[in-house]
């Protein structure tokens, strides 16, 4: 899981349990996702990369781009 790239589909952000589409095992699954730094929030639609997996369905990520 640690790597891989996601999108947004449920806001993340400070007090926000968000949601995240990750391409995994021939599909794609939703995983709730939080922000590795609790200050930055994510719209709907942001690419995001996994930096901690917590099983069995939630993540931590940070922007993937920039």
């Amino acid at each position: 899981m640690i790597g891989r790239e996601g999108r947004v589909t449920g806001k993340i952000g400070p007090g926000l349990v968000g949601e995240v589409m990750i391409p995994i095992r021939g599909g794609v699954e939703a995983f709730y996702a939080h922000p590795v730094d609790p200050r930055e929030e994510f719209a709907v639609g942001t690419i995001v990369v996994v930096i901690e997996h917590q099983p069995p369905r939630t993540v931590y990520v940070a922007a993937a781009f920039g």
